[in-house]
């Protein structure tokens, strides 16, 4: 059974899709925008509910191109359901989910069986991404056209590059074939080594091995290569240097079919905030030094960078609360996302709306959805946004399961205070009242 007809009024409507902003109202029915009014809201329908936005945010719903959920396999760690109702939580209302799981997701039947999973236990859309090889060996490519129709929206082998240049190479043929996009995580394995941190004086100082900046934008190098070779769309999952920053405007100023994210952690975050050896700021790509953060910034800011991740990879204390060199990759960043994005707001780095649009239409595009926008007829998949909302985050707050913030403790500020997926409030603070 649908909802009832919801009027928003009094918001301060967002559109990153048409680049509008403008106070108005938006009226939702059926899981779909029904009417958007500028200004003065339109008439109440015969039993619709009303929300009174007060002059908050109201924007489509953020789209994270990349979640890691432990269902299945480690739930303990996360699960499909407590995954979506931090995604709620922080004003997410679609999620693209990792295939590191076990099994791993690289048939049509783990691809349905999370799709079946998502929709009797998660909130929020959550779409999966395929294994670009079995197993996430780097061998053996997946059947792209089965896992395609079974739903799969993109390929990835995670937390892993495709080390293998011809494996990358027919990966990247096939996907241009069947229209796929490829996600590889930008790092070079053995130029990672050992390493745990940013090579530099404070890895020396801290007497930590290093990861160099090379680990990540020779790999990058090598497929951009690979794209001019095959023509295929590619997205480089995130990206943390200067040097990497540069790789993708030339690519793009050719013309290549490529695209880019940044973790919110490499945007707010250096390698400063390691300090006395903190695990929950032990991280791939590893924060970087203030040059780079600041290169990334301005490279989000004129869109050579197109989306923000959460990077979201739950951990529990096994394999957290340990010394930094033996600790896990990885941080909660689903719930946070929005919060410690805005931090580049607030601090005039960016602007509201080119920040919303790294967050919501600049993923639906690459992702090819018909979320991330305020108009007529598209879903009703929106968040309610009081970007002045000052709060200590307290990681025991969390909905999920695990608890490895890098921002546990922070003052953030501005927060989603209403989450609508498919037209279903999924999260409401409570000073938002509904009226019959």
């Amino acid at each position: 059974m649908s909802p009832r007809p919801l009027l928003l009024t009094q918001a301060r409507l967002i559109d990153p899709a048409a680049g509008r902003e403008a106070p108005g109202a938006v009226l939702v029915r059926d899981g779909r925008i029904a009417d958007i009014a500028q200004g003065s809201a339109p008439g109440t329908p015969d039993g619709a509910e009303t929300v009174d936005c007060g002059g908050l945010v109201l924007a489509p719903g953020l789209i994270d191109m990349r979640a890691f959920v432990g269902e299945p396999g480690a739930e303990h760690r996360e699960t499909l359901a407590s995954a979506s109702a931090a995604a709620a939580s922080g004003g997410v209302t679609t999620l693209v989910c990792m295939p590191d799981t076990n099994p791993v997701i690289d048939g049509p039947a783990i691809v349905d069986f999370v799709l079946r999973r998502a929709r009797d236990t998660a909130c929020v859309n959550v779409l999966p991404a395929a294994a670009v090889t079995k197993g996430l060996a780097g061998r053996e490519m997946t059947e792209f056209g089965l896992l395609q129709e079974s739903g799969a929206v993109a390929f990835t082998d995670g937390l892993k590059a495709v080390t293998n240049a011809q494996v990358m190479r027919r990966a990247l043929t096939y996907a241009r074939d069947f229209g796929a996009l490829i996600m590889q995580h930008v790092e070079e394995p053995d130029l990672v080594g050992e390493g745990v941190m940013n090579e530099g004086e404070l890895a020396s100082r801290l007497g930590l091995i290093g990861i160099p900046r090379e680990a990540e934008t020779v790999m990058l190098e090598r497929d951009i290569r690979l794209v001019r070779l095959t023509g295929a769309r590619y997205h480089a999952a995130m990206i943390s240097c200067a040097d990497s920053v540069e790789i993708v405007r030339r690519a793009k100023a050719d013309g290549l079919p490529v695209t880019c994210g940044v973790s919110v952690n490499n945007l707010v975050l250096n390698e400063g905030d390691i300090g006395h050896y903190r695990t929950f700021c032990r991280l791939s790509p590893p924060l970087r030094a203030e040059a780079d953060r600041q290169a990334v910034v301005s490279a989000l800011r004129e869109g050579v960078i197109d989306v923000i991740v959460s990077d979201h990879n739950p951990q529990d204390v096994e394999t957290k609360r340990l010394p930094f060199a033996e600790a896990a990759d990885g941080a909660l960043g689903i719930e946070t996302l929005l919060g410690a994005a805005l931090r580049l707001v607030h601090t005039g780095d960016i602007g509201l709306p080119r920040l919303i649009a790294a967050l919501t239409a600049g993923p639906a595009g690459i992702l090819r959805r018909e979320a991330g926008r305020l108009a007529a007829g598209a879903p009703a998949d929106l968040v309610l946004i009081d970007p002045d909302l000052p709060y200590v985050l307290d990681k025991r707050a969390l909905k999920s399961r695990s608890k490895n913030s890098p921002f546990d403790e922070a003052r953030l500020q501005g927060a989603a205070v209403l989450t609508l997926v498919g037209g279903r409030i999924v999260h409401r603070a409570p000073e938002i009242a509904v009226a019959a």
